[in-house]
């Protein structure tokens, strides 16, 4: 297993991952940027790298998060989420068969392992609020404007 630490806007991400792909990629206040990126995460390096300059919308390395059957069955789910656009937990919890299941869903949210890549960000509460974010609503925010910014209209 490889890990790198690499400089976002938002703070300092971990990537782990080996030949079977990427585990875990997860965000930090603080931390050392690594000097080197091994050869086997240049390409998640990359790909966060070009989504934070706002030339990616989507990824395509390979990923290879833990997780039980349920908590991979929502992490596909929300892999399926549009960039820009959000769902509410309640929308998931239909997509996912069981309007009933909408605590489990939440709570499989927040283990999501592949922080932006596996774009739990893109989930909010049924009244619009941003909230649930382990990533500290903060950037949950930052997210959901960088993906979908206001443009300015003209007053002329």
């Amino acid at each position: 297993m490889e890990t790198v630490y690499i400089k976002t806007p938002l703070g300092i991400a971990t990537i782990t991952g080996d030949e079977n792909g990427i585990s875990v990629i997860s965000v930090s206040d603080g931390g050392i940027v690594s000097a080197d990126i091994p050869t086997i995460l240049q390409e998640a390096v990359t790909q966060l790298n070009d989504y934070f300059e706002g030339k990616r919308t989507d990824f395509d390395f390979k990923l290879n998060p833990k997780g039980t059957e349920f908590q991979q069955k929502v992490w596909k789910a929300l892999v399926e989420i549009p960039y820009g656009k959000t769902r509410t937990y309640l929308e998931q919890s239909k997509i996912l068969g069981d309007v009933k299941a909408i605590r489990a869903v939440a709570s499989a949210n927040g283990k999501n392992p592949l922080w932006i890549i596996v774009p739990c960000h893109r989930v909010i509460g049924t009244d619009g609020s941003l909230t649930g974010y382990a990533g500290g609503l903060w950037r949950k925010k930052w997210l959901l404007e960088h993906e979908n910014p206001s443009t300015q209209q003209s007053l002329f």
